[in-house]
């Protein structure tokens, strides 16, 4: 029963694809960066997130998910014991402090827990890519069949709890407003200590795709894989007596799969094959999605050379932009008639991912 609902989910996929084209009412335009746009609804992105919302709180022993049901036992019923919790937390203390929080309000039921927690992470994520992808459902599919939605809202959920925050500040980013855009940062660290990544990229991705900010960050990626052995003992160093000095013990894996990061890299490639057509448009929604792919990018390559387990989460914070610039790409470097030949090719090769991650690499199907 388990396993149908790996196939079930990308039923749903096709099935809102349907809908959407039967269904005239599930659009309406509105007013993006200064644009009139054709989006999908608010009501019918919320329909199309519910099902995944609840396989979220219906899981099943998937990746972490006995720690952190173990974790929520453990947290207290009143809120006059919250501070004596807290001082047996040594890291993440936000995350921790709101779930003692939320089980005071539900009681010892988990799976209402982590309802509320996917609930959360859904609709920082899809609001961004409802208003911003020029395909809500192809941003949407994405996700699925990229098999983010097993990788995060079923197993890291702390990071990906702070991811999905960050990522709700692109307006600000867009718009260039630094100070609240970084505070937002700090509060989403207190979730997962890894968000203080996302900082000095706040930064870098502004200006034009390509622009020589990213173009010397590459060639950073490029120094760190060529000197991968005296990257990993400068990180060892870094990582003593902070939270991740459990994670020295792992660092030394196999490195992230290199057909992972080929995939996650493709808006990435794309954008360099077509960098006359984001040039010309010289939208800043397209060039810092595109400098936070490459970014992405960079990061998985480092982490193909050092750590999957620990450097191979990092990317989160920036790869959640490929689901708006893919679709972008797509419908503006090709031609109309290119674009559906290349949209039947994605939606195939991310099949074929999708297979081979749940049942070649994770074993669930």
């Amino acid at each position: 029963m388990l396993s149908s609902k790996y196939i079930l989910i990308l039923v749903w996929c096709a099935l809102l694809g349907c809908a959407a084209l039967l269904i005239p009412q599930a659009y309406r335009y509105e007013k993006v960066n200064e644009k009139f746009v054709k989006r999908i609804t608010p009501f019918f992105a919320a329909i199309a997130s519910l099902p995944l919302i609840i396989w979220a709180c219906n899981r099943g022993n998937i990746g972490d998910t006995f720690a952190y049901i173990d974790s929520f036992q453990e947290m207290p019923t009143e809120f006059s014991e919250i501070s004596q919790y807290m001082n047996s937390v040594t890291k993440d203390y936000g995350f921790y402090f709101c779930s003692a929080i939320i089980k005071c309000l539900i009681g010892n039921r988990e799976k209402v827990y982590f309802f509320i927690v996917a609930a959360l992470q859904v609709y920082f994520l899809f609001r961004v890519y409802r208003k911003y992808s020029t395909s809500f459902l192809i941003s949407f599919f994405l996700f699925i069949a990229g098999t983010d939605y097993i990788s995060w809202m079923f197993n890291g959920i702390r990071q990906f709890t702070a991811a999905t925050i960050i990522f709700s500040t692109l307006p600000w980013i867009l718009r260039k407003k630094y100070v609240r855009t970084i505070i937002v940062v700090l509060l989403a660290s207190l979730i997962h200590g890894s968000a203080l990544i996302a900082i000095p990229f706040v930064f870098i991705v502004q200006g034009k795709a390509w622009n020589k900010k990213t173009l010397l960050f590459i060639a950073g990626v490029i120094a760190i894989v060529l000197f991968a052995d005296r990257f990993t003992d400068i990180l060892d160093t870094l990582l003593i007596d902070t939270q991740y000095e459990d994670s020295l013990t792992i660092i030394q894996d196999d490195g992230t799969n290199v057909f992972r990061v080929l995939v996650y890299s493709v808006p990435a490639m794309l954008s360099l094959i077509g960098l006359k057509y984001i040039r010309n448009v010289d939208s800043e929604l397209v060039n810092i999605c595109t400098n936070m792919s490459i970014a992405a990018s960079g990061f998985f390559v480092i982490s193909m050379f050092t750590s999957g387990i620990l450097l191979g989460r990092i990317p989160v914070y920036f790869y959640l932009y490929n689901y708006i610039l893919l679709p972008w790409e797509i419908e503006n470097i090709f031609t109309k008639k290119s674009a559906k030949i290349i949209y039947i090719v994605m939606i195939g090769a991310y099949l074929v991912y999708y297979y081979y991650q749940i049942h070649y690499t994770w074993n669930l199907l």
